[in-house]
């Protein structure tokens, strides 16, 4: 008698102390399309494996983001039969070169690392990307702008100071003259969030000629028969714009195809401020670790 009075106190023990936890699942991230329903990841890499070009848009400090950027580059590789093409804001223009030679075994990591500009996480969120690339053998482009020039049009707000770089420094920037619209104001690490700038329209400029010139670079890049897969903010492609907007100057056939990331308190329905953002929205909780 006593041994069965023990066995049903501790039974009562585990089911108050199943119940004093929450018991939901936790989810690291959903997906969702443009119009918030829900899809599943191989429906999404099916969609993308149909387009020309895939622009990933990233928050940089959120692994969700960099691990899935890792996993589309992974599953798009092997469902296009190795013929993808990989390019990044992360990486300037004037740094091909480097990451060429470093691509192509000519130098060691430490000389790449200590030589070339790199981003603060680029240990954890961007090398996993390009050592796939080395390993692979998949082409690695540097897009972005190199922002002693980018900086250069914020400070003066004009756009025809570009116009007296030296020949040289003009083959990392889009071509000139740069068209821009004067609404396309900066948003900080992809939250909508204005940023703080004494001269928007300044700043209007130098964002576009970041987007001008990463478009250009996937373009001049571009080979019709593999996908072009490109890393950015978030901010550099949402609703179809930035980047988007220049290739679609360069050609409106092309097959574009955008991610987004989107942080929310509770994601089990995307919220009608994200829905549109982009094809395919990674939704992460707002308490996600973050990578720096």
């Amino acid at each position: 008698m006593k041994n069965n009075s023990l066995f049903v106190a501790f039974g009562l023990l585990i089911l108050f102390a199943m119940n004093s936890y929450p018991q939901d699942d936790k989810p690291a991230y959903r997906l969702y399309d443009e119009q918030g329903r829900s899809v599943e990841y191989r429906q999404m890499i099916s969609a993308l494996s149909e387009a020309d070009i895939v622009l990933v848009g990233e928050y940089h400090n959120n692994p969700i983001s960099h691990w899935m950027e890792y996993e589309i580059t992974k599953s798009l590789y092997h469902i296009k039969d190795k013929r993808i093409i990989l390019g990044a804001e992360m990486f300037e223009a004037d740094m091909q070169l480097m990451l060429d030679e470093y691509l192509a075994d000519i130098v060691s990591s430490d000389r790449f690392e200590a030589d070339a500009r790199l981003w603060s996480n680029y240990s954890t969120d961007y090398e996993p990307l390009v050592d796939f690339a080395k390993e692979m053998k998949v082409p690695f482009i540097a897009t972005n702008i190199p922002r002693r020039y980018a900086d250069l049009l914020h400070r003066t707000g004009n756009a025809d100071t570009l116009r007296l770089l030296s020949d040289e420094a003009k083959q990392y920037i889009a071509p000139l003259p740069i068209p821009f619209k004067p609404d396309s104001i900066m948003l900080a690490e992809g939250q909508m969030m204005p940023m703080m700038s004494k001269n928007p329209l300044a700043l209007a400029k130098a964002q576009s000629v970041k987007d001008a010139t990463m478009a250009h670079f996937i373009y001049t890049n571009f080979h019709k028969e593999k996908v072009f897969i490109h890393f950015n903010g978030s901010y550099h492609s949402d609703h179809k714009d930035g980047i988007v907007y220049f290739l679609r100057i360069l050609d409106p056939k092309l097959k574009i195809a955008t991610v987004s990331t989107a942080q929310q308190e509770d994601i089990s329905i995307l919220d009608d401020a994200y829905k549109g953002i982009a094809d395919f929205i990674i939704c992460v909780p707002e308490a996600m670790t973050k990578t720096y």
